[in-house]
């Protein structure tokens, strides 16, 4: 067989991932206060970038700003060694900004602050008040102790009964319960503090919490020679404590606020989308910089370093407004398809994919997913997560589908009116679904039970 060597051209498509679409990937899944302090960045490293805003009073003011600039920079000197390495920022005059009232609201204290308040104003020692606020800086989110006494007193070189003393101090603080080193001394510190009396209350409670949690109320009658009216009255005192009394005050890491991305508004019979622009600021091109590169001839360091930065800044500006366009789009499909959700309430939530909304906008889902990542939106029923509107879905008899939140709040709502000395059991939900047209099995019941926070049938029952 004779072998032939020969040359070929042929045209071939492919995507080739350059740094200019990377950065629009990657400004898509950014959330509106990512995209923020992205563009913060930005405006840093870039000097063609502005904030497009009305900063001078009249042109005359912006001309003298230029020449003053043009009279300080020595563009030659500046570009003889880097030409293209850190850029300049021009400085701009800005507008004296307002004080808002916001400013004036003092914040929460947080729990270490409002324990802190109460040590120093006891009647204690030096060494206790020393104890005291180590012991208070050890305690973690729920108000529990996170370290041993036997710790605190080798840190701290003192003895452990003065450890104890300073603790059963930190115990009697508001709010009762804090400083317990273990969910059992929590409860029997507000046993205490508020001054239940009821027999067997504490015996349940250092002996039998985990039988309780199980619900295994024949053994805790059993092992207390009560009734099982008597467990389920006990239960019921318990259930009034706090097992966390520190999680109702802020922490420094607390996210307090969720700013949407867009807003869906109700005017008349239809849904209109509006973009949330008020916290990215909208970008433009510096006028001085544009001019200084007319000006300059097109062969020297300062034309080379000017017009690199300006096709960033131009592609910059390209992509948060695609990004602002495909959101949109995403949005706008998002509502017409929840339609009935949006006037009617959680059970009328359809089930959707982000291959529906693809098709829809006409992109990938690749793009739909980026879109929609870290997003919010305020709607007339609420701020949600745009994840929030793609849920999967069970077939119905009559050839729909209905959601599976709908299904929870269906579920839920069978379940606050339930007989609680005779509740419904997961078997029982599936027959009452499937008399309304959705057919799901037990498993998927107990799945979505679960997933809604609801106990067992066995566990909900009252005696």
């Amino acid at each position: 067989m004779q072998m032939n060597f020969s040359l070929k051209l042929s045209q071939t498509q492919k995507l080739v991932m350059t740094p200019e679409l990377r950065q629009a990937i990657t400004i898509l899944q950014l959330s509106t206060l990512e995209l923020d302090q992205y563009i913060e960045n930005q405006l840093l490293e870039n000097p063609l970038l502005d904030v497009n805003e009305d900063i001078f009073k009249n042109e005359d003011s912006a001309e003298k700003v230029e020449e003053k600039e043009d009279d300080n920079i020595d563009w030659d000197e500046y570009f003889q060694d880097e030409a293209n390495s850190t850029p300049i920022r021009v400085q701009r005059e800005r507008k004296e900004e307002g004080v808002g009232y916001e400013n004036f609201v003092s914040s929460t204290p947080s729990l270490q602050e409002h324990l802190m308040m109460q040590l120093h104003i006891s009647s204690v020692s030096k060494t206790a008040l020393k104890i005291g606020e180590f012991l208070i800086g050890n305690l973690d989110k729920n108000g529990y102790l996170a370290i041993t006494i036997k710790e605190v007193a080798r840190l701290l070189k003192v003895g452990e009964n003065e450890v104890e003393e300073a603790l059963k101090i930190i115990q009697s603080f508001d709010p009762p319960g804090v400083g317990a080193r273990n969910l059992t001394e929590c409860l029997l510190i507000q046993i205490e503090q508020k001054g239940i009396n009821t027999p067997k209350i504490k015996d349940l409670v250092k002996n039998h919490l985990i039988d309780l949690a199980e619900a295994r109320f024949p053994r805790i009658a059993e092992a207390l020679n009560i009734s099982l009216t008597e467990v389920q009255n006990l239960k019921d005192i318990l259930v009034t404590l706090d097992p966390k009394p520190g999680r109702n005050f802020t922490s420094a890491n607390d996210v307090h606020y969720i700013i949407p991305d867009a807003v869906i508004e109700k005017v008349g019979s239809e849904y209109l989308v509006i973009m949330n622009d008020t916290v990215s600021p909208r970008l433009s091109i510096n006028a001085y910089y544009r001019s200084l590169l007319t000006s300059e001839d097109k062969e020297s360091n300062i034309a080379k370093f000017l017009s690199n930065r300006l096709d960033s800044a131009l592609w910059l500006i390209k992509s948060i407004e695609q990004r602002r366009i495909t959101l949109h789009k995403v949005i706008r499909s998002i509502a017409d398809v929840q339609k009935d959700f949006l006037d009617n309430g959680l059970m009328y939530l359809k089930p959707l994919t982000m291959k529906q909304i693809a098709d829809m906008v006409g992109v990938h889902e690749s793009t739909v997913s980026r879109a929609i990542s870290g997003k919010y939106v305020q709607t007339p029923r609420g701020v949600f997560e745009l994840k929030f509107f793609f849920q999967s879905g069970l077939d119905n008899v009559n050839g729909t589908t209905t959601s599976s939140e709908s299904i929870k709040k269906m579920m839920q709502e069978m379940i606050e009116e339930e007989d609680p000395y005779n509740p419904l059991s997961d078997q029982k939900i599936a027959d009452i679904l499937k008399e309304k047209g959705i057919s799901i099995s037990r498993r998927t019941v107990s799945k979505y039970r679960e997933e809604i926070g609801i106990l067992s049938s066995t566990k909900r029952k009252r005696y």
